[in-house]
């Protein structure tokens, strides 16, 4: 084959190649092509556009070197392996020809060792060809501009010399020749390997003990960390039946090359639900980079918290940013400064829980330049969008809801973190409990409770469980099932050990509650105050303006949060976000301060028409908007939407029948929780209907169909927290759909269940379509009690295997309206025989049909093969 047309067949790999790494690492090839005349001037140029995205020059290269015949062919591809070797270039002869009669073409042929040679000195060079006039100021401006490293900014220098005829090319060969011959590369000073060496040590520390969910211990990540389901998230529409399931990734495949959304951006962008594991997820990512075990492309990772980062007020530069706020440089900071900013695809920023994030991402405000102080939203912004250390590798983590399409542009992968499979639960409970049988029975009481088993999913449920076992194995009182439940189990846990063993003997009844009813009021109304504003890290201050003290700190649901500038003090912050709105929801349940009528903002969001969930309530709702600065009610609208949704949901299930006889116990007033539960069943039940008469009218001969808005699944949460049959059932009564559609919603066990209590209430048998969710088996579980209400029931793409659908058939086969099951794209390996008395079912297993035929007496027809879905 001729070197054309291996250059034709490897065009794609020599694309990846090109815009695989960073700038720098182009224009490197580009500088030895130049060199070799492969490239002409006018040629160079084209390539050399401001702004121009790195694969059109890529593409565009490619394009000049196929007009150059097969010579420039296997030129090209020998400067793109010697770019990836990181071979150096030849040396600069030891003396120059004072007289040489084409200086500018000296300047060509050497240049990629002239480059490495002005590196760090190239300001100096710009300041002597300025007093000398070989340049004016506003060429040496535009050559300084922010934007550009030292290496760029000696290209422009070197491209300046070629099209002057003034003797500047002659000017720099003299400098050139006069200038210190680099002994190693830049990241090879001891300055920098003294910085990176205290950069592992820092990360190490912050990184080696797990303490997000438990101020009372702390665990060694290394031996509970377990992983999550980790798939790269599809967009909506591109995804189609026939289409396989998304890939499930490892820890150390995060920056795979597959799947991109933009390959111009620098951002991973790792979505998952509130207690799925993202900060445990960067806290393992940031302590195998500091150990040398994985991520050893990035010799400097920079870790953020979103919420400590929102604290900040002054403005600040990338290099505060990084020196301040992360890690100090012992020695030569400006010039360790200098060197990330020339190798940025050598940097790794983790910014954790965007969600908690106070700003609104925008794309309208620009900020190039890394010394000039802005607001830190600003900062991130623009180092999101890559105006800042661009092809700086970020990952963010953040809840779906508070990922905007804007921010979706800027975005290179999308990754979906899923929390546990059934495998991870059990592997995660081993790992916590070494102890002889204690694994094996908390594992046999959440495969007979599903409902338990359904929550275990999210590693903060998982947690919880191990840390309760004792009562959880103990108590024989019924074991939990809402979140709800969980909640007040892990916080009778905490009051029990934080009890004097006379009193911690009595049991987690109503009176320990009662004892420290003062104690929980003041974490509520700190909770519930920095939910409305948007604080997270509480100061000594915040807490005695909240009248918490030692006592109530001793409890341990306020940790000291971690990654602080050194030298100054640890703010506090509560274990997980959701106890931040349980707590709030206590308050918002028992406090004297709590007005009824202040409840329904709850399910307003920011301003009226602000959220999804504005959008479905009733119009009476957002009537009197004006609140008192600092009430309730004003502290609700203040809140973010996907926050107030978590405290909505405690709250329905706090005032649940179960648990309001215990609330009243310890408050006194059951009066005044049956108005607070009377407004939020009133919220609930109107919000649901005023949601199903949105709903249009359907196309002439179909059935009516129904995509659920972003709000609809927690109203239903919310239902289920209540547990009250006669609520579900009133709040579902007016639903007349034929199709129920909720595709891509983060649907969970636990969000079948819900689904499952409320559906199961319908009149008319519905088509629930559950497609690209987080099903699994034990999902499939929960919803088997309203398999009766359904016609046709669509879980592709599930992560379903034999276990789950032998149990799905067994009950289908017993349903008389259950018409159709695809169930395409998930982990079957196996076909089933579906046979009985029932009507005809179609089954979509592995891509064929399977029919349910009525029995005749010679033995069932097995599944045979049929149009593929």
């Amino acid at each position: 084959m001729c070197a054309q047309d291996a250059f034709q067949t490897q065009r794609s790999q020599l694309v990846e190649l090109l815009v695989s790494g960073s700038l720098e690492g182009f224009e490197s090839i580009v500088d030895r092509l130049l060199s070799r005349e492969v490239l002409s001037w006018e040629d160079y140029e084209g390539l050399s556009l401001v702004g121009q995205p790195i694969s059109h020059l890529a593409r565009r290269l490619l394009d000049t070197i196929w007009n150059k015949g097969a010579w420039g062919c296997e030129q090209l591809t020998a400067a793109v392996w010697e770019a990836q070797a990181d071979s150096q270039p030849p040396e600069l002869p030891s003396s120059w020809d004072p007289h040489s009669p084409h200086p500018a073409r000296d300047l060509q042929s050497h240049r990629p060792a002239i480059v490495r040679r002005l590196y760090g000195h190239v300001e100096g060079v710009l300041d002597l060809t300025q007093q000398r006039g070989f340049i004016s100021q506003y060429e040496t401006d535009e050559i300084r501009r922010p934007i550009f490293t030292s290496s760029q900014r000696a290209r422009r220098l070197l491209d300046l010399a070629t099209v002057k005829a003034n003797g500047l090319a002659a000017f720099l060969l003299q400098c050139i020749q006069e200038l210190p011959v680099p002994l190693a590369l830049p990241f090879e000073d001891a300055a920098c390997k003294k910085y990176m060496s205290k950069l592992r040590t820092v990360i190490s520390a912050q990184s080696r003990f797990l303490s997000t969910y438990d101020g009372a211990e702390n665990l060694c990540l290394e031996e509970v960390y377990t992983e999550n389901v980790l798939e790269i998230q599809m967009e909506v529409g591109m995804a189609g039946p026939s289409q396989q399931s998304p890939t499930t990734l490892g820890l150390e495949e995060l920056f795979s090359t597959r799947d991109h959304f933009n390959k111009e951006a620098d951002t991973v962008l790792v979505v998952g639900e509130a207690g799925s594991g993202k900060s445990t997820l960067l806290q393992q990512l940031h302590l195998l980079w500091a150990s040398g075990r994985a991520f050893q492309e990035f010799l400097f990772v920079f870790p953020f918290s979103c919420r400590q980062l929102q604290c900040l007020v002054k403005p600040l530069s990338v290099q505060t940013l990084l020196f301040e706020h992360c890690c100090w440089p012992d020695l030569g900071p400006q010039d360790i400064f200098q060197v990330l900013l020339d190798h940025p695809e050598r940097i790794l920023l983790t910014f954790d829980g965007f969600d908690e994030f106070r700003f609104r991402f925008t794309d309208r405000e620009r900020h190039c330049c890394p010394t000039a102080p802005t607001s830190v939203q600003s900062l991130l912004f623009n180092l999101l969008q890559g105006n800042l250390l661009k092809n700086a590798c970020k990952v963010l983590t953040s809840r779906p809801g508070a990922v905007s399409a804007s921010l979706r542009k800027h975005v290179r992968t999308e990754l979906s973190l899923k929390g546990f499979s059934e495998e991870g639960i059990e592997l995660y409970l081993r790992k916590r409990h070494r102890e002889p049988g204690v694994a094996d029975r908390l594992l046999c009481l959440l495969r007979a409770t599903s409902a338990l088993h359904g929550l275990c999913h999210l590693p903060v449920f998982s947690w919880m469980v191990s840390k309760c076992h004792e009562e959880l194995l103990l108590q024989g009182r019924g074991t939990p099932k809402t979140t709800t439940d969980m909640y007040l189990l892990i916080l009778r846990h905490f009051l029990l050990h934080a009890s004097p063993p006379p009193l911690a003997t009595h049991g987690p009844g109503p009176s320990l509650i009662q004892r420290r009813l003062p104690t929980l009021l003041h974490l509520g109304h700190l909770a519930l105050w920095g939910l409305g504003t948007c604080c997270y890290v509480f100061s000594a201050k915040q807490l005695q303006a909240a009248h918490v003290d030692s006592e109530d700190l001793s409890l341990g649901f306020l940790v000291h949060a971690k990654r602080v500038v050194p030298g100054s003090t640890a703010p506090l912050e509560f274990l997980h976000i959701t106890f931040q709105c349980f707590f709030a929801a206590f308050y918002l349940a028992l406090s004297a301060d709590t007005l009824p009528s202040s409840l329904r903002h709850l399910f307003q969001g920011h301003r009226p028409g602000s959220s999804p969930l504005a959008r479905v309530l009733p119009k009476w709702f957002l009537r009197g908007s004006r609140c008192k600065e600092g009430s309730v009610a004003a502290l609700l609208q203040g809140a973010e939407p996907h926050n107030l949704q978590i405290t909505g949901a405690f709250l329905a299930g706090l005032l649940s029948q179960e648990h309001r006889s215990m609330l009243a116990e310890c408050q006194g007033s059951e009066t005044a929780l049956l108005r607070r539960w009377d407004c939020v069943r009133r919220c609930l039940t109107r919000s649901l209907c005023k949601h199903f008469r949105s709903i249009p009218p359907a196309v002439p001969g179909e059935a009516k169909s129904m995509h659920a808005l972003p709000g609809f699944l927690w109203l239903i949460r919310s239902l289920y927290e209540m547990q009250e049959e006669r609520l579900a059932r009133e709040a579902v009564r007016r639903l007349n759909v034929g199709h129920l559609k909720l595709t891509f919603c983060s649907v969970g066990p636990a969000e079948c269940a819900a689904l499952a209590f409320v559906l199961r209430h319908l009149r008319q048998p519905v088509a629930l379509q559950l497609d690209h969710n987080s099903v699994g088996d034990i999902g499939v579980e929960q919803l088997l009690p309203c398999l009766g209400v359904c016609k046709a029931l669509y879980l592709r793409d599930n992560n379903i295997s034999d276990r789950g659908i032998c149990k799905l058939v067994e009950h289908a086969l017993h349903s008389e309206q259950l018409q159709k099951l695809a169930l395409f794209n998930n982990k079957l390996t196996m076909l089933y025989t579906l046979h009985g008395q029932a009507p005809c079912v179609q089954a979509e297993l592995l891509g064929f049909e399977a029919r349910k035929q009525p029995h005749h007496g010679r033995g069932s027809r097995g599944a045979r093969p049929g149009s593929q879905n």
